[in-house]
């Protein structure tokens, strides 16, 4: 069928209704309850956001961050892949990697979390989020006061973490240091990686 032909089939009542936003843009809560939402779709300032098929690297370096994370974390911490994290009331993105307080976990029933039970957020930049990720949700993530944010980038098959961390007067972030071989880090708590490792997964 060619697109003209999938364009005159489409009619406005054959599309999901939220195709349509409402005037004043859609709220974090909406995501709950918007029925047949493809996943992992993200709220970006009032905005659905709709996530492209994801690289092997992307799928390599986020397991391999999270493995790593989730030996390390202390106490009093869980790391968790691929959930949203509730920002404001137009913002609801879902970052590859959080780590939330013991408190945040509420039994397994929860779709997302509130920025102020979020220690540290990752992104992995994919070609198609890379102004989102290196821009719009860094400044989210630092006005809702995520203490950490890392992002991932690519170069040659091989991660680079830039680690940030947040400047609570400024409400914006800091970068503190930029890794490549080795991830070694001592917030938000003591973690050393071996990047080069991403080759064996």
């Amino acid at each position: 069928m060619t697109a003209e032909a999938v364009i005159a089939v489409m009619t406005p009542s054959s599309l999901p209704d939220w195709v349509f936003p409402p005037p004043q843009g859609f709220s974090a809560e909406d995501l709950d309850h918007i029925p047949e939402l493809p996943a992992h779709t993200e709220l970006i300032d009032g905005s659905l956001v709709f996530v492209s098929p994801q690289t092997s690297f992307h799928m390599r370096a986020v397991s391999l961050l999270e493995a790593e994370l989730r030996g390390a974390a202390p106490a009093g911490v869980r790391v968790r892949r691929e959930m949203s994290v509730v920002l404001a009331k137009d913002q609801r993105p879902e970052p590859d990697l959080c780590v939330v307080t013991e408190e945040a976990v509420r039994g397994g029933a929860e779709t997302y979390y509130d920025a102020k039970d979020v220690v540290l957020a990752v992104e992995v930049v994919s070609p198609e989020s890379v102004t989102r990720d290196r821009e719009r949700k860094p400044q989210l993530y630092a006005q809702a006061g995520i203490p950490h944010f890392w992002r991932v980038e690519e170069d040659s098959g091989k991660p680079i973490v830039y680690v940030y961390e947040l400047d609570p007067a400024l409400r914006s972030y800091a970068r503190m240091g930029v890794h490549r071989d080795r991830l070694k880090v001592t917030a938000p708590f003591d973690l050393d990686a071996d990047l080069a490792a991403i080759d064996r997964i």
